[in-house]
C-alpha cells in the first residue's frame, strides 16, 4: 500500500514498487538485469578468437548470410517441434524435490562441444546440420533450468518461455535500445505466445507449418540469427580447427544457459510478487545501471 509522507513523487513511487520484494531477491534481480540487458556472447567469442568479432563477421565468405539464415530457420523449426513433442514433462523427481540441472547442464555442454567440433572440422557447410543439433541441446538445457526455477514443463506456456530464450540471447549492434530491453522483447513476442498457448489448449499441438508457429519462428529468428552469425564467424577462424569449434559451441551453450537462468528467475519472482511489482523493480534497476554506465563514460 502506498505510504503518505514528505517524500518526493519519484522516491515515493520507488518505495511503493520495490517494497514488496525482499532485499535478497532485489540483489539477485540486479544480477539478472545485468545478464539480460548485456548479453555477452560477442565478447566471449571475440576473446576466444583473439580478433574483434565485427572483423570476423565481415570476413565470412560470400553466401554465408544465406546459409546462416536457412540454418537458423531449420534450427528454430526443430526447436519448436522438440519443445512440444519431446521435452520431459513434470517439474519434480517424484519425491517432491526439484531436480538439479547442474549434472545435466554439464552433459549438455559436453554434447554441444562435440557438435561444435564437427562444425569446426567441416566449416560453414556443416552449419545447416550442426546448428539444429546445438539448438536442440540448448533447448533441453534451458528446460532443465526452467524446471529448477519451479516451472511446470507440462504447461505449454513454459515451453514457449523456453523458446523465448533464443530471442532474449541475441542483440544486434544496430538495435534500438528501447526496443531491445528484456521486457520489450517479451512484449513483442507476447501476442504470438498468447495465440500459440490458446491454439495448443484447443488442439493439443502447435503445428510446425501453421501460421502461428511460422510467425513465432520468424520473430525469434530475427534475433537468434544475430548470435548464430557470431557463432559461425568464430567457428570459421582456421587457427584451431575442430578444437576451436568445440570451444565456440561450449561458449554458445553457456551464453544461453546464463540467459535462461536470469529469465526464469524473473518469472519465478513474477509468480511470487506479481508481474507489475517485478517489472517496476526491474526497470528501476535497469535505469539506474544505465545512468551509472553513462556517468562512467562521461
Amino acid at each position: 500500500m502506498p505510504r503518505d509522507g514528505g517524500s518526493s513523487g519519484n522516491t515515493k513511487l520507488a518505495r511503493v514498487d520495490v517494497e514488496p520484494i525482499s532485499l535478497p531477491d532485489i540483489a539477485k534481480l540486479r544480477n539478472a538485469v545485468l545478464t539480460l540487458e548485456h548479453p555477452s556472447l560477442a565478447a566471449r567469442l571475440a576473446s576466444l578468437a583473439g580478433v574483434p568479432l565485427n572483423v570476423l563477421t565481415h570476413a565470412l565468405p560470400a553466401g554465408a548470410t544465406s546459409v546462416i539464415s536457412k540454418a537458423v530457420t531449420v534450427a528454430l523449426k526443430t526447436a519448436i517441434r522438440v519443445a512440444f513433442a519431446t521435452l520431459p514433462r513434470g517439474n519434480s523427481d517424484g519425491a517432491g524435490r526439484i531436480r538439479s540441472s547442474s549434472r545435466s547442464g554439464a552433459i549438455h555442454k559436453g554434447l554441444a562441444a562435440l557438435s561444435g567440433a564437427l562444425g569446426g572440422t567441416f566449416g560453414l557447410a556443416s552449419l545447416p546440420v550442426e546448428l539444429p543439433i546445438s539448438t536442440t541441446l540448448i533447448l533441453r538445457a534451458v528446460a532443465d533450468i526452467a524446471r529448477d526455477e519451479g516451472e511446470n514443463l507440462a504447461n505449454p506456456e513454459t515451453a514457449l518461455a523456453c523458446l523465448e530464450v533464443f530471442a532474449l540471447g541475441g542483440r544486434a549492434e544496430t538495435d534500438d535500445f528501447s526496443d531491445s530491453t528484456y521486457f520489450a522483447v517479451r512484449g513483442a513476442l507476447a501476442k504470438t505466445v498468447t495465440e500459440a498457448t490458446r491454439y495448443i489448449a484447443e488442439r493439443g499441438l502447435l503445428e510446425e507449418g501453421g501460421p502461428i508457429a511460422v510467425r513465432l519462428a520468424a520473430q525469434i529468428a530475427s534475433r537468434f540469427g544475430v548470435v548464430a552469425s557470431q557463432k559461425a564467424a568464430a567457428q570459421a577462424v582456421p587457427i584451431i580447427g575442430a578444437l576451436g569449434g568445440a570451444v565456440v559451441n561450449t561458449a554458445f551453450m553457456a551464453h544461453f544457459q546464463s540467459i535462461a537462468r536470469a529469465h526464469f528467475y524473473v518469472r519465478r519472482l513474477e509468480r511470487q510478487y506479481g508481474k507489475t511489482a517485478v517489472q517496476s523493480a526491474y526497470e528501476q534497476i535497469r535505469t539506474k545501471l544505465s545512468n551509472s554506465k553513462k556517468s562512467d563514460v562521461a
